[in-house]
């Protein structure tokens, strides 16, 4: 499968590879992103001959229009860049703590440490961005390349594989960020990538930990296709990128769209489609607009639109899953899957309502995606985005892994 992209005026069409062919190098990421704006979607046109950088949750125009709007003092960027430098992670004072080995699931956990810095590094790398601050930068950069001098394994249960998923893209965000900065060694950030990271990746979209293909939650595909997805943009590497798209649209486990939205609705329930984990409880769930949103975005940034892929199919999951969450009532069709190694059946007959209205930064990138950049009616979307803003990020939502699920700050960086 070859990677395609163009975005579509209302009279030419104007690909990537054009852009990059006109500006050049990384020039051309400023073209793209300021470009970005002048257009109405996304369409299949010919692939991009170099990847976009900045590439993944935050290309050029997103990182720019906050640097301005923050400098201007206008809300309600203001106000998620007011939540960013009130977080402890975002202070360039944090000092890394990197380890050999990670363990998530089992004795001997230690992962928190891993997360802590990576949100860390995140909201320094942000701060650079937008405020200019080299206190941030060093501070971002040295927490990447400690980590990148340093981890060589991810152990532990069956959460090993949550761990690579979730950390992965989250790393490869943050270095993507920093790629550029004085002292930054990119180098070594993709090497720990690649020998670490992606290897249990692949083995998981492959082999799922040697289950049924159905025992597994979406949200475990989801973060492992992030990962793969975010290591090929840094890595400049096609194929690694290529996978994650195909396996959104083709794969055989529950990350793939046709399985994380099993059943979309029609007549009066029109624009609403059932996420696969509606049943189990409404916190994952809401992770799950924040895995496969991660993944529609950075695909985006790449020219390639996900988030419209088999008719707005995301879309009509996410207005389902914020319209139950506002306290509203939805369908639900009885879900069936199979367990364990013998695909044991079990079912789900009702939409559970277990976390029901937790709060995730998750919802403005969905918000003003569909409703700004494509101009779509979403108002359950919209009305979540509205109830959590301004988002903030790591450290704002509890000291527990899911409060670190998300990297966050969507009011900062997708405000339009």
């Amino acid at each position: 499968m070859s990677r395609h992209s163009t975005r579509r005026a209302p009279t030419h069409r104007l690909s990537r590879r054009s852009l990059l062919g006109l500006t050049g190098g990384l020039a051309a990421a400023g073209a793209v992103g300021g470009a970005a704006a002048l257009f109405t979607g996304v369409t299949a046109g010919a692939a991009p001959a170099v990847f976009t950088h900045p590439g993944m949750l935050h290309a050029y125009g997103e990182l720019n229009r906050a640097k301005v709007r923050v400098a201007a003092g206008n809300d309600p960027w203001l106000a998620g860049w007011q939540r960013l430098t009130a977080n402890p992670h975002a202070q360039s004072t944090w000092t890394p703590n990197p380890r050999e080995t990670v363990i998530r699931g089992g004795t001997g956990e230690n992962y928190g440490t891993l997360y802590n810095d990576i949100h860390a590094a995140y909201q320094n790398a942000l701060r650079w961005k937008i405020a200019g601050t080299t206190a941030h930068g060093d501070c971002a950069r040295d927490i990447i390349n400690a980590w990148s001098a340093t981890l060589t394994g991810i152990t532990g249960n069956a959460d090993r594989f949550l761990a690579a998923g979730l950390y992965g893209w989250q790393f490869a965000n943050a270095a993507e960020l920093m790629r550029d900065y004085p002292g930054f060694r990119l180098d070594a950030a993709r090497t720990m990538l690649k020998n670490v990271f992606h290897p249990l990746n692949e083995q998981f979209l492959t082999g799922h930990n040697d289950a049924c293909i159905t025992n597994y939650w979406a949200n475990w595909d989801l973060c492992n296709m992030a990962s793969v997805m975010a290591i090929g943009i840094l890595c400049d590497d096609a194929a690694l990128y290529d996978r994650a798209v195909d396996y959104f649209k083709n794969g055989a486990g529950n990350g793939s769209i046709k399985k994380a939205v099993p059943f979309v609705f029609g007549g009066a329930d029109e624009g609403l489609a059932q996420w696969q984990e509606s049943g189990r409880d409404q916190g994952h769930t809401m992770m799950g607009m924040g895995q496969m949103g991660a993944i529609c975005e950075m695909a985006w940034s790449q020219g390639d639109d996900l988030y419209g892929y088999d008719d707005n199919r995301f879309m009509k999951a996410a207005q389902y899953v914020a319209k139950y969450n506002l306290g509203q009532s939805v369908p639900f069709t009885t879900y069936g899957w199979g367990t364990g190694q013998n695909c044991a059946y079990r079912e789900h007959t009702v939409v559970s309502d277990i976390s029901r209205g937790q709060v995730r930064p998750v919802w403005d990138m969905l918000h003003y995606h569909y409703a700004r950049r494509r101009g779509l009616a979403v108002p359950y979307i919209t009305a979540m985005a509205e109830k959590s803003r301004p988002e903030g990020g790591g450290g704002d939502y509890g000291p527990n892994s899911g409060g670190f699920d998300q990297l966050g700050f969507g009011t900062l960086l997708y405000a339009k």
